[in-house]
């Protein structure tokens, strides 16, 4: 049976393991010069995109590709608006109206400390914040589609280096500086348990905005020990503070939600476990 539902940007951590949970199911596509066996797709290529929704109307399209890394947001502003958001503006332009759309977004909408649900205003502390804002408020505006909003997501990454269990263990390997942020709490969870959430939702009749949430918010310099732990190593790591750094950090920002029953219920901290 051919694979009923796309997958846009399968290199982020919750896009890979999707594909790794589904594979049966999901078509996985990656952005360019992506090492991966997994077919390449140009979200710039409006032709491209027409294309493919021609040849086979989707049900169903999950999507998860964006550039992620605070800190080059905030140096190329223009380059990271482009991909965040023009991308969704294309996206937008040449989907069928048919298809449903599923966008993974992130706790990176919210910056001040606190506790956060779906009636709460974004309030982004970083241009990559703000972009992810702009991208929701676009898809918002489509006819059955949901925007989910994602925690902190631990496990494998596409390339095993990113992602922060697979970045504490190649910083280690390597004997490259960990800088842990020790005054970032975030709502955090195993990926397997996030890929299995948003593939329900995804599967469900919700439409507009969800929070995916965790049993509590973490610590990062907590967690990072946890990890080492968990991965049987003992690496030096360099404790700083999120005033310190050059790239906005989130304080304690804790996802929560205003839903009930078992969509609603909040997945088990990595910690928890």
């Amino acid at each position: 049976m051919s694979p009923t539902i796309l997958l846009f940007g399968a290199t982020s951590l919750p896009g890979y393991n999707l594909a790794r949970i589904f594979p049966k199911i999901m078509q996985p596509f990656v952005p360019p010069k992506s090492k991966s066996p997994w077919p390449t797709l140009n979200l710039e290529d409006s032709a491209r995109l027409k294309a493919l929704f021609s040849a086979s109307t989707p049900q169903l399209l999950i999507y998860c590709h964006a550039v992620c890394d605070v800190g080059k947001c905030e140096a190329t502003p223009d380059w990271a608006r482009e991909i965040n958001v023009g991308h969704i503006r294309r996206l937008l332009d040449t989907l069928p109206d048919t298809t449903r759309l599923v966008y993974i977004s992130s706790d990176h909408v919210f910056g001040g400390n606190g506790s956060y649900n779906e009636e709460s205003l974004p309030c982004p502390i970083s241009f990559y914040g703000q972009t992810r804002v702009e991208a929701e408020q676009l898809i918002l505006q489509r006819a059955n589609s949901l925007v989910l909003r994602a925690p902190l997501a631990i496990g494998p990454s596409h390339n095993g280096r990113t992602g922060h269990l697979d970045w504490l263990a190649y910083r280690h390997r390597r004997g490259l500086p960990i800088t842990i942020i020790d005054d970032e709490f975030r709502s955090a969870v195993w990926v397997d348990d996030l890929a299995v959430r948003i593939m329900n939702l995804a599967q469900s009749e919700e439409t507009t905005l969800r929070h995916i949430t965790a049993t509590r918010a973490v610590c990062r310099l907590e967690l990072a020990n946890f990890l080492a732990q968990r991965l049987n190593i003992a690496p030096a790591l360099k404790i700083a503070s999120r005033h310190q750094q050059p790239a906005p950090h989130l304080g304690r920002v804790e996802l929560a939600t205003i839903y009930k029953g078992d969509l609603g219920q909040a997945l088990p901290s990595v910690l928890d476990i």
